[in-house]
């Protein structure tokens, strides 16, 4: 018996180190957040949270939104993390389905949403600010610094956490004790975490990038935090010099490579820089590595599953591959139909097995059957290959395949090709109904801003020499930005709903 908390929290003389520090706040020590979560804890119970309830939250990233965290997995609670962009429709969709025992948003919102979560069960809402302001915080101050953390069996549950819904409704995904301890201590070991890294923090986290991997994988090692309320490009590339590790999503990373104040002797001290949660451009890759000298990890993962492979640390990180499965992870890739093993080179669905696996989906059982083949591997809908070497390359969602005049079209193939074109910034390609070829191969493209107009015909020609003909979009269409959601992944399904009568006529 244990806890993601008592598994990974530090203890002895590690409490007096630093763990977080962020702008006009005092540095809090792992002895000050031992004993803040305490308190909170505290306040958790008294609000009449027992183990196993869940606590939903609602509320901007803080050093206070971290204890909390913390506090719920001392509580034996189970943390559900909600997006602070979710309007009062979606946050009653959440309420409804995990039925939480607790709320905490935000003091700006809890007149709109105390009365609809008291409405939907929720027992009681209180507040947290981003500067510590709130009524949880106000009940947690005369509360005790010691708590005894709950213990938690392996297979019970720490967190719930919500797909991002691009196929009809979110589903929980139920994170175990044991999910998120193991994805911690293997991450921290692979990418060779100690106590005298400073992970500079600019993730959101309410997601499993910034809550998970960037968090856990500080409490495994004994690490510090430098945090940041938001990504900005300042504020980065002002504490940088002061980080030796950088998580971030693609979109951090080309939109620093914009900034000339970012070189080789800004990055000097950072000894390695992440990227995932959404592809990273093989072109990113390299102009990363040519501007800093450092070359970027690129992982891959999912809600349900945290981390499932990495680059190496040591060894070469091959551009736009994710990397080797984890050394806990077994990682194959399957005819989805039959769920045949393929060999290297050939596309399939990815299938992973592991303690990072997640228990299932909260109360869709059958929902949770069908997505776990019977030998125990979890169908992620991602489609990839492996080489030769066992690395992985993601070739898109097994939701976004166009089957256009009954050939199979890999979005990601024909984005590779659009991408490399001159005056092309990015682009995205999706299917879109055709009476004839039942969908339709179709781009959406963002010119670069310097780059002198570009015609649909001239990038048609371009790719013609480059691609069969059944892979050639139908239809070139030029966007301003492509739609994403918070961390930066590319929302195809807009794309579809925006663009669904382009083929009517």
């Amino acid at each position: 018996m244990s806890s993601v908390f008592g598994a990974l929290f530090p203890s002895g003389a590690a409490l007096e180190r630093p763990f977080l520090s962020t702008d006009g706040r005092p540095t809090l020590t792992y002895a000050a957040a031992m004993e803040g979560s305490a308190r909170l804890a505290h306040a958790l119970i008294a609000l009449g949270v027992r183990p196993g309830d869940r606590v939903a939250v609602q509320v901007d990233k803080s050093p206070e939104a971290v204890l909390l965290y913390l506090a719920a997995l001392r509580a034996g609670a189970v943390y559900l993390p909600l997006n602070t962009a979710y309007t009062r429709a979606e946050l009653e969709y959440f309420l409804a389905d995990a039925q939480p025992a607790l709320f905490v948003c935000t003091p700006a919102r809890e007149s709109e949403l105390a009365a609809p979560a008291a409405r939907l069960g929720v027992r009681a809402t209180v507040t947290l600010g981003p500067a510590g302001e709130g009524s949880l915080l106000q009940q947690a101050a005369t509360q005790p610094t010691r708590f005894a953390t709950i213990a938690r069996a392996d297979e019970e549950l720490a967190a719930i956490l919500y797909t991002s819904g691009t196929t009809g409704r979110s589903k929980g995904a139920m994170l175990t004790q044991r999910n998120l301890v193991a994805n911690a201590r293997t991450l921290a070991q692979l990418w060779r975490f100690t106590s005298g890294d400073v992970l500079l923090h600019a993730l959101p986290i309410f997601h499993i990038h910034g809550l998970f991997v960037a968090l856990n994988v500080t409490l495994a090692a004994g690490s510090s935090l430098r945090f940041l309320p938001r990504f900005e490009v300042d504020a980065v590339l002002r504490h940088l010099p002061e980080a030796t590790v950088f998580m971030g999503v693609p979109t951090f990373y080309v939109r620093l490579l914009k900034d000339s104040r970012l070189d080789r002797a800004c990055a000097a001290r950072c000894r390695v820089f992440i990227s995932g949660s959404a592809p990273l451009l093989a072109e990113t890759h390299r102009e990363w590595r040519e501007r800093t000298g450092h070359a970027l990890l690129e992982r891959y993962g999912m809600s349900e599953t945290g981390m499932n492979t990495s680059n190496p640390y040591d060894g070469e990180r091959v551009p736009g591959s994710v990397g080797l499965p984890l050394p806990d992870v077994e990682l194959r890739v399957t005819d989805a139909a039959s769920g045949t093993t393929l060999t290297p080179g050939q596309i399939g669905l990815i299938e992973v097995r592991g303690p990072n696996v997640f228990a299932g989906y909260w109360r869709q059982p059958e929902k949770t059957r069908a997505e776990f083949r019977p030998d125990g591997f979890f169908m992620t809908g991602d489609l990839g290959r492996l080489d030769e070497r066992g690395y992985l390359t993601i070739v898109g969602r097994a939701r976004d395949l166009i089957i256009s005049g009954g050939y199979n079209v890999y979005p990601k193939e024909i984005e590779d090709e659009l991408d490399q074109l001159p005056g092309v910034t990015e682009s995205a390609v999706f299917g879109l109904p055709h009476s004839d070829f039942g969908e339709c191969v179709t781009a959406a493209v963002v010119p670069s801003s310097d780059a002198a107009a570009l015609s649909e015909q001239e990038l048609l020609a371009a790719l013609r020499a480059r691609l069969a003909a059944y892979k050639l979009p139908k239809r070139v269409l030029f966007v301003t930005d492509l739609p994403r959601n918070a961390l930066g992944k590319v929302e195809k399904k807009r794309l579809r709903e925006s663009y669904a009568t382009l083929y009517q006529s």
